[in-house]
């Protein structure tokens, strides 16, 4: 059996639509793969400022209104997610900056062993950090709720029986914002593009976008399969 690690550094904005659709394809990534394959989870904010990405930016198209519309659209062609009717209607989100720290904090509690990096029951196998970056997308896209905020963060944290007082200390004493400048820098150093970018091969490799699963598993196991120092063909 192939002992080859493939290490798959992530990027995505929680806000975006094409990333909320392609969980699925990371699921089935690790289900496939197993422990083949290490997905790193880095966060880019195409949606740091949404007055000037939506509002200004669709102001011909009808606004948030109609980016909502287009979202929608989007996601009829993915029966797998559930999609609110009055998506980006409402108390919208001022940025996703805000959720990306969010995570962050969770994330550095998983690195420090204070929550489970295991895979979870009933969370299609995915560990507490990657079921909390799910459930925080589904909050905005199916039920259509403001993840910028604090408190709706917190209320997350607590139904998932994360460590509140801990994740706003993350928060305070700017550990969450280090660590979310560092996926800053790495965005610039691997030159992302957008959401989702998938990362491979310390750089060779580089998908983005709407990528269909079996382009992803054949750069996985095109890395899995070269010999060691010799350089790939995809």
């Amino acid at each position: 059996m192939n002992d080859k690690l493939v290490v798959i550094d992530h990027f995505s904005d929680l806000l975006c639509v094409w990333a909320y659709a392609a969980q699925i394809r990371l699921d089935e990534l690790q289900r496939e793969f197993g422990k083949q394959v290490q997905i790193n989870y880095h966060f880019v904010s195409i949606f740091s400022v949404t007055e000037q990405r939506i509002g200004e930016g669709w102001k011909d198209k009808g606004g948030y209104v109609g980016f909502g519309k287009h979202v929608q659209a989007v996601c009829q062609q993915f029966p797998h997610v559930e999609i609110s009717a009055d998506v980006w209607c409402g108390d919208v989100p001022k940025s996703s900056a805000n959720a990306h720290l969010f995570l962050k904090a969770v994330q550095l509690l998983e690195q420090t062993g204070e929550i489970s990096c295991d895979g979870q029951e009933n969370c299609d196998g995915r560990n507490l950090f990657e079921e909390t970056a799910w459930r925080l997308r589904q909050v905005f896209f199916r039920d259509n709720k403001n993840i910028s905020r604090l408190e709706c963060q917190l209320a997350l944290a607590d139904e998932m029986g994360l460590p509140s007082d801990r994740i706003v200390e993350l928060l305070h004493d700017g550990s969450a914002m280090a660590a979310l400048c560092r996926d800053t820098d790495l965005c610039k150093e691997y030159g992302v593009a957008g959401s989702p970018s998938y990362i491979l091969n310390e750089g060779r490799q580089k998908l983005y976008g709407n990528v269909g699963y079996k382009v992803i598993a054949a750069n996985v196991q095109e890395v899995l399969n070269q010999p060691q120092h010799q350089a790939s063909w995809c």
